[in-house]
């Protein structure tokens, strides 16, 4: 399997070159030069496997340039209950009539990007040992991704990670959970603007070649295509889950292989929709993938008009979802280019011209291909419709969710269609974000006890402008 660069750059590269790289060379994202296809027999042969060994033989589709037996090891050593905290490492939960929420949130930083962050630190420590080299990590979080891939790091050996984040931005045990950490490979650094700044300076940094191949730079951002590989998997498993259970419209008799599904997600950066995107050309049958935003709906806008519209850091609201306060959706560029039929050059010229000169593109003529064919739907989440759906969800079901959460299960009930099970992608807990669950509940979400004090405790953080030359002076000062 190779991969190749959306903008169109003429290198193909196995799995192992592009984990340890991040961008492309020409600033384009890495796809498969093909999607696996999965058939009826195969679901039927992976319905009853251990997740470990199911995401083994996912990724084993993708990745033909580690050896069988260590990617295995690999996935065994990454996917367990003692990681998890269950075995089923992704349980389904039913809530109303043909609606479940799959659990994403039990691992160590209680987020769902625990579940391809885990991954992806075995991955760099195993492939930078067999290499006898180093790599320097430069991220950008708005929330969940910096403690996850902080969490999944530390200690590795090989691995520094440098972490951007939006200053004051983040929730206050958020923020705690990556600056309370003392580990000599971890620096954070909070950036005077938005998550986008942030974006954009990985981004600027990555496109500095010179700069990137002296120091070693890759990434852990969702533009990383390991990190989406491993969430494909999780889509399988929710699948798995929803058809597995009685339905009141169960599909006719010897059709069970062809139920279909529908995923909500909550989406800011378009990462984890898009690994269900992946998914679903793989040959997954999922009928509707529904985007929900919140009240930044650069995503909303586009997938009911058309037109791709980024926002400035002024114009893009604080929210009480905060790891979806963002205006330009990195992983969009990988739908957009199969949308575009896999034309390198024309996406070359929405993303690197077009969007740069106006901040908008217009795909009108394809948005109803992008909801017909590849099964787009989308919604938008406001503070009150937060409010309302923790208060709901916890007083029907006694299931207290946290504020992205709410806005996937809030836009998911908008886009039921009977006989098909929708599927919520839970993806953090609500100790998160407790501010606004006292608002909406009147009391503190339960705090796993290893959490206790956790916004006491001593901060190591660097407060820099938002300025690329400034982060990569900071880097270069820390590798010395």
């Amino acid at each position: 399997m190779l991969y190749i660069s959306t903008r169109g750059h003429p290198d193909r590269k196995h799995f192992c070159e592009i984990l340890l790289e991040g961008l492309a060379p020409d600033g384009g994202l890495y796809l498969p030069e093909r999607y696996p296809q999965v058939d009826a027999a195969t679901l039927a042969k992976w319905r009853t496997l251990p997740y470990a060994d199911l995401a083994f033989e996912i990724l084993s589709l993708y990745i033909d340039d580690i050896p069988a037996a260590d990617l295995h090891a690999i996935c065994r050593k990454t996917y367990t209950r003692e990681v998890f905290g269950t075995q089923e490492i992704v349980p389904l939960k039913p809530l109303e009539e043909g609606v479940f929420l799959e659990a994403l949130s039990n691992g160590p930083t209680l987020a769902f990007k625990d579940m391809a962050m885990q991954l992806l630190g075995n991955l760099f420590e195993y492939e930078l040992a067999r290499r006898g080299e180093e790599l320097n990590i430069l991220g950008a979080t708005s929330g969940d991704t910096g403690s996850a891939a902080e969490y999944a790091m530390r200690g590795k050996q090989g691995v520094r990670v440098f972490m951007t984040s939006p200053h004051g931005r983040m929730s206050p045990f958020q923020q705690a959970q990556m600056f309370s950490l003392q580990d000599a490979n971890i620096h954070n650094i909070a950036i005077e603007g938005v998550f986008d700044d942030c974006q954009d300076i990985v981004k600027a940094v990555s496109n500095d070649l010179a700069f990137k191949r002296k120091y070693r730079i890759g990434t852990v951002n969702s533009i990383n295509w390991a990190r989406l590989l491993a969430q494909v998997v999780y889509y399988f498993a929710g699948y798995f889950q929803a058809t597995g259970r009685p339905h009141p419209s169960p599909p006719p008799e010897g059709e069970g292989a062809k139920q279909k599904v529908s995923f909500t997600v909550p989406s800011g950066n378009f990462g984890n929709v898009c690994a269900g995107h992946v998914a679903r050309m793989m040959g997954l049958p999922i009928a509707k993938l529904v985007v929900a935003t919140n009240e930044n709906d650069v995503l909303d806008e586009f997938f009911r008009t058309g037109i791709y519209r980024v926002r400035a850091s002024q114009d893009t609201h604080e929210t009480s979802s905060p790891s979806m306060d963002i205006s330009k959706a990195s992983n969009f560029e990988r739908f957009v280019f199969d949308l575009l039929g896999r034309d390198g050059a024309k996406l070359r010229y929405l993303f690197a011209e077009e969007l740069v000169a106006k901040g908008r593109f217009d795909l009108s003529h394809a948005v109803l291909v992008a909801r017909d064919r590849y099964g787009f739907a989308s919604g938008r989440s406001t503070h009150a419709d937060r409010l309302a759906t923790i208060r709901d969800t916890y007083r029907r079901f006694g299931t207290m969710i946290d504020t992205h959460t709410a806005d996937g299960l809030k836009v998911a009930r908008e886009q039921l269609q009977p006989g098909i099970p929708m599927v919520v992608l839970e993806t953090a807990l609500p100790i998160k974000f407790a501010a606004t669950i006292v608002e909406a509940l009147g009391r503190e979400p339960e705090r796993p006890a290893k959490f206790a004090g956790i916004e006491d405790l001593p901060k190591r953080v660097t407060v820099l402008p938002a300025d690329a030359e400034r982060v990569k002076q900071f880097i270069a000062a820390h590798c010395a």
